[in-house]
Order: structure tokens, then C-alpha cells, then sequence
């Protein structure tokens, strides 16, 4: 008789993709730290710290990822180390595939770095990644909305122009408030005629679902990240059902959890009204360090705070495979892989 596992047990051990996770949210506590100290930058250990705790609020988050850039990641060993990091964090939790983002424009404009050199080293983080802990990584690049759609433009020539397995596709990130997806038409436009794939953050921060609709209409993205106002247009979410557009959802959405109360966060949260629209949605990190959440806990979350049960959770990995970045053979390998070891494991739950 197979060995009993616990809940707990179960969440770590299941095979697992990750889709929306920010590179330069997943850094470790001590590396950001040690390049802090390396750059001689004006941030205090008080600050550091207030950056790595989460209370009921984020603090800081956005000025450690801006310090990043600015500051702080400076040679492509900065991003071999973020990533080779990330990507062994995340093979520990049995994410045996995960697609990253990172935004070029910062660090090349800030802090002086070019695409193609930082590529360099993320390159060698994921083929080392690989080589030692079996788990395949894949760069997107994403925009910085709030950078001009110019700059945008130019993020994607770069892409383009040095082109490599690792980076698949793009994405945009960052403020979503008065930056509207159709700001940045031209770029997705280059984007896909360029065989790139695409996602896009939108209707992440209370925006308007049309800002989800304009990512799906005029974007044309294969992905939406986040995407939770969808929940306010029942019209347009039967039509993202029917075209199995996958939603990247993030259990620790700040902007949910500080804009609800306490104890009414996960039953009034829209993750918790995705699926029953018949929306294909996947639980991710987001910035997992920043924000004290691991693979596991994000999984755990859905069936703790949102009440999903572990048949849900099936069916939300398979929603992660099929919205993965993968060829068609490498998608039905994993498919039969994941759904055995899932369910070898589910029906030894105790």
C-alpha cells in the first residue's frame, strides 16, 4: 500500500508549470543584498528588510524592482545568478517548466546593460538550470507600459533581432493604470509577425475589462495575465471560454487583498468566480519572494482561501500545459506524465 500524504505533502510534490513569474520579483533576500552592498546604493538594510515583508500591504516592491535596474544588475552573471536561482528555487517545488518575464528596457536604459549581453547570461542560467536540476526554462521579455510605445517598439526589434530558442514570446507589465493595452498595438503587431507569442497584463489593478478585451481584440495575445475584470462582462467571458484563452491568475494579488476586506478577500476575489464562467485559469507566484509565496503555497491558496478542490486542481495543471509555450509532442509527453503522477499522488491524500 503507497505511503499516505498529507495536503501539504501533495502541493509540494505535484508536477507543476509556471507562466507568470518576474524574474527581477524573485530574487533572493541575501543577492539582493549582496548587490546592494556591491554598488555601494543608497538603500538602508531598514529598507531591504521592508522590502522582504510582506504585511498587509507590499512595501516597496516596485522601488526594488526599479532599483534593479537602475543600480544593481550590471554584468550578465547578475542574470545568470537571478535566474539560476529562480529556476532552482522553482525545480524544488517540482515546476519542471516555467516562462519568466523580464523587461530589457529598464536595465539597457537605466542601468546600461544591453538585451543581447543580459541574454547572454540568462542563456547560460537556463541551460545550467537544466543540466542540474532537470527543469526547462523560457524567457519572456515583457514591455514596460510605462515606458513610451516607442520604447516598447524598440524592446521588441531587440528580440527579434536576437532571436534564441530561450525567448519565446513577449508580454507588458508594470502600472496598468493609464497606460491601455491598444497604446502598444504597434509592437504586438511585430511581435506576432515575427513569430513570437504574446500575453499581456491586463485587468490586473480594478481596470476595466475592456482593457482585457482591447489585450484579446487589438493585441490579439495567446495569454491574458491576470485578467480578473473579465468577471464584470459575462458576454465577453463566455467568449474567452470558447476560445480557451488561458488566465494566468495570481492567488496574492496585492490590489484584491488590500482593496477587500480581510474577511471577505477570497470569497469576493474574481478567481474565486473564473472557473464557474467556464474560464481556463492557472495559479502562479507573480514575485514570489517579494511576496512570501512559493509554488506550492499558490497552489495551496486556491484550495484554501478560494475553495477549489484537488479535482479542480487537475484540471488547472492541464490548463497550464495546454497554455504553455511547448511544441505540441513536448505537450502531450507532459501531459500523460503530469496526470499520472498527479493522480498516484491525489488518491494517497489523507
Amino acid at each position: 500500500m503507497a505511503a499516505t500524504v498529507t495536503l501539504d505533502d501533495f502541493l509540494l510534490r505535484m508536477p507543476k508549470v509556471e507562466l507568470h513569474c518576474h524574474l527581477l520579483g524573485s530574487v533572493r533576500q541575501q543577492t539582493f543584498t549582496d548587490l546592494v552592498y556591491r554598488a555601494k546604493a543608497p538603500i538602508s538594510d531598514e529598507e531591504i528588510t521592508a522590502f522582504y515583508t510582506r504585511g498587509e500591504k507590499p512595501v516597496g516592491v516596485l522601488r526594488v524592482l526599479r532599483a534593479l535596474d537602475a543600480w544593481l544588475l550590471r554584468t550578465p552573471d547578475d542574470f545568470h545568478r537571478l535566474v539560476y536561482e529562480y529556476l532552482s528555487d522553482a525545480a524544488a517545488e517540482q515546476v519542471c517548466y516555467a516562462e519568466f518575464f523580464w523587461n530589457p528596457t529598464g536595465t539597457a536604459r537605466e542601468g546600461g546593460l544591453p538585451y543581447e549581453r543580459a541574454l547572454q547570461g540568462i542563456r547560460r542560467a537556463i541551460a545550467d538550470a537544466e543540466r542540474d536540476h532537470g527543469i526547462v526554462g523560457r524567457l519572456v521579455p515583457a514591455i514596460d507600459r510605462e515606458a513610451s510605445p516607442e520604447d516598447a517598439l524598440e524592446m521588441v526589434r531587440w528580440v527579434v533581432e536576437h532571436r534564441c530558442d530561450e525567448a519565446i514570446g513577449i508580454g507588458i507589465d508594470y502600472r496598468e493604470n493609464d497606460r491601455p493595452p491598444e497604446l502598444f498595438e504597434a509592437a504586438y503587431r511585430l511581435a506576432r509577425t515575427s513569430g513570437l507569442k504574446t500575453t499581456a497584463h491586463a485587468g490586473e489593478f480594478g481596470m476595466p475589462w475592456t482593457n482585457v478585451q482591447t489585450a484579446v481584440d487589438v493585441l490579439k495575445v495567446d495569454r491574458i495575465d491576470h485578467g480578473y475584470t473579465v468577471v464584470d462582462a459575462p458576454d465577453f467571458a463566455a467568449r474567452c471560454a470558447d476560445q480557451g484563452i488561458l488566465f494566468t491568475v495570481v492567488p496574492t494579488n496585492s490590489y484584491y487583498l488590500r482593496t477587500l476586506a480581510p474577511e471577505r478577500w477570497a470569497l469576493d476575489h474574481p478567481i474565486r468566480q473564473m472557473p464557474g464562467l467556464g474560464l481556463r485559469v492557472h495559479p502562479n507566484t507573480d514575485d514570489p519572494t517579494l511576496h512570501h509565496v512559493t509554488p506550492a503555497k499558490a497552489w495551496g491558496m486556491m484550495v484554501r482561501d478560494f475553495g477549489f478542490s484537488v479535482a479542480d486542481l487537475r484540471g488547472f495543471m492541464l490548463n497550464g500545459l495546454d497554455g504553455a509555450w511547448i511544441d505540441d509532442s513536448t505537450r502531450r509527453d507532459w501531459r500523460a506524465q503530469f496526470t499520472a503522477e498527479f493522480d498516484d499522488l491525489a488518491k494517497n491524500i489523507a
